[in-house]
């Protein structure tokens, strides 16, 4: 397996305002926001900058997502950003570690996405993620400071 990195941490918001309170009392700027149709949510990534990594809110429209937490949200997930996530997900199921998704999933244009179960990281909701668009690596964009 190739290096992990710390990528981002997720949060599940009830709506956009609170993400957008969040983001003004921390001094953060939005960097994009996408709609990731397989877990009906809007995302919202933060710009690198002040902080060493985005933040991900993520806005549930329906599913389990929205139901998180009681529908009040909170800290969903932590993101490893791997180089190649089919190779990264094969090495963990060696290990006998079941993922969420059989396949990964295109969680937007520019990522692909799968989780390990919970069950293996004592409770824990961790995510891979591989970068397809060269302008969304790390230090590739002019944000990041």
């Amino acid at each position: 397996m190739g290096r992990l990195r710390m990528h981002h941490v997720g949060i599940i918001l009830p709506d956009e305002q609170k993400a957008k309170d969040l983001m003004e009392l921390l001094g953060m700027e939005e960097d994009y926001r996408s709609w990731v149709e397989p877990y009906s949510a809007t995302v919202i990534f933060t710009k690198y900058g002040q902080w060493e990594s985005p933040i991900e809110f993520i806005i549930p429209k329906s599913g389990v997502l929205a139901e998180f937490n009681g529908g009040k949200g909170g800290i969903a997930h932590v993101a490893f950003e791997v180089d190649d996530i089919n190779k990264t997900c094969e090495e963990f199921r060696a290990k006998g570690v079941e993922m969420l998704e059989k396949t990964p999933a295109r969680a937007t244009e520019d990522y692909l996405v799968n989780f390990i179960r919970p069950k293996h990281t004592h409770g824990i909701l961790m995510e891979f993620m591989e970068t397809l668009t060269a302008a969304r690596k790390p230090g590739a964009g002019s944000d990041k400071a």
